[in-house]
């Protein structure tokens, strides 16, 4: 079996906010990358940072050709975070902070509180997405680092309407990925120093819909890499700092965990966390017996770890105090490509990701103009 591949915190999407944190004149503590510092010691008038959601190495490879604009300018090949998710990627790179400082590892959390396996994104209980009304959160939102900015950058957000933000007044609204783009060049006209930070949404959603390999993938990766070559060559004096949260792999199978009753009887409460990096509570008196049944059953797909052996090798960070969040033991998807059905309302996604494989990789592009 190939082996994993762990974040590296020396060279992740993470170092990327801590390289932007540094010359925007906020607090930093992490190391910073040399290939974008280099380039933003030049002074440009315009910075632009965006996320593309999923837009990781694998999805490149696959759907790209090798000139285009996106896929002729990675300058590295970067790791992202571990669950290698959105809920988890995105906050690490809003708030320049490690997994186990943030705590918002994976799609559901167990809160201890109300005793429920909550979707963090949506506040809905995850085994019936039903809405529920939490008094007190063991995770917050924490400060993006660029509100907290000492530079002469005016500092502008272009976000999904779902994001929360300080600014409002800066902040620049889209639906679409025309619009996306659109704002973005808006800003960019103006006569100030601008610094964007950007978030797009896809292809993330389409892969999940349709396989990182579908006709409908490839068409929307080359849209996105189309209107980025527009934007470009429709700017002057502009910096293009362009990763992704996490990449994608192809689903090639599934398991439907939750329909294990022996399984689902040692445990203090359904699986959570996501579908290739599964967390469980487990009983006390079945801890052993866990792992020999887990183990025999399905160690072809999963890799099954005690958390605390995850924390001590860094794999969630250097520091930080939400392990508790993250249960007694991680299973984590194998290059089998398949995923966990947790729940009675899991989806059977044909493209995913969360685990430590190749949907690990995602790319440091910087364009200039």
């Amino acid at each position: 079996m190939k082996d994993f591949i762990f974040p590296n915190f020396n060279k992740s999407i993470l170092n990327i906010s801590s390289t932007l944190a540094t010359y925007l004149g906020c607090k930093n503590d992490k190391p910073i990358l040399n290939e974008i510092m280099d380039e933003l010691k030049k002074n440009y008038k315009n910075i632009v940072f965006m996320c593309i959601d999923g837009l990781g190495i694998n999805p490149i490879n696959i759907n790209l050709e090798d000139n285009s604009i996106l896929k002729k300018n990675i300058k590295m090949t970067l790791t992202s975070t571990f669950p290698s998710t959105t809920t988890n990627a995105t906050n690490s790179l809003l708030c320049n902070m490690y997994p186990l400082e943030h705590g918002w590892f994976g799609w559901s959390l167990y809160y201890k509180s109300i005793n429920k396996n909550v979707n963090i994104f949506l506040d809905t209980d995850s085994f019936n997405n039903e809405k529920i009304i939490i008094k007190e959160k063991p995770i917050k939102r924490e400060d993006y680092y660029f509100d907290n900015a000492n530079t002469d950058y005016n500092i502008n957000t272009v976000f999904p309407k779902y994001v929360e933000v300080k600014n409002q007044k800066n902040n620049h609204i889209f639906e679409t990925i025309e619009d996306f783009f659109n704002n973005i060049k808006t800003v960019l006209n103006k006569n100030d120093k601008q610094f964007i930070y950007s978030y797009l949404g896809e292809p993330d959603t389409t892969m999940h819909e349709f396989g990182v390999s579908s006709i409908e993938s490839k068409k929307i990766i080359n849209r996105i890499n189309d209107e980025f070559e527009l934007l470009y060559k429709n700017t002057k004096d502009t910096l293009f700092i362009i990763t992704a949260d996490h990449g994608q792999i192809d689903v090639e199978g599934y398991i439907d965990l939750y329909h294990d009753d022996k399984l689902m009887d040692m445990l203090k409460i359904y699986p959570y966390l996501d579908a290739r990096a599964v967390s469980f509570l487990v009983k006390e008196e079945y801890k052993k017996d866990f792992e020999e049944y887990f183990n025999n059953k399905y160690k072809e797909d999963f890799v099954l770890y005690k958390t605390k052996d995850l924390i001590d090798m860094g794999i969630f960070g250097l520091y930080g105090n939400k392990e508790e969040l993250l249960g007694d033991y991680i299973a984590i998807g194998t290059y089998t490509n398949k995923i966990a059905l947790l729940t009675p309302v899991s989806k059977r996604h044909k493209g995913h990701h969360t685990s430590l494989t190749d949907e690990m990789l995602v790319p440091l592009i910087i364009v200039n103009n």
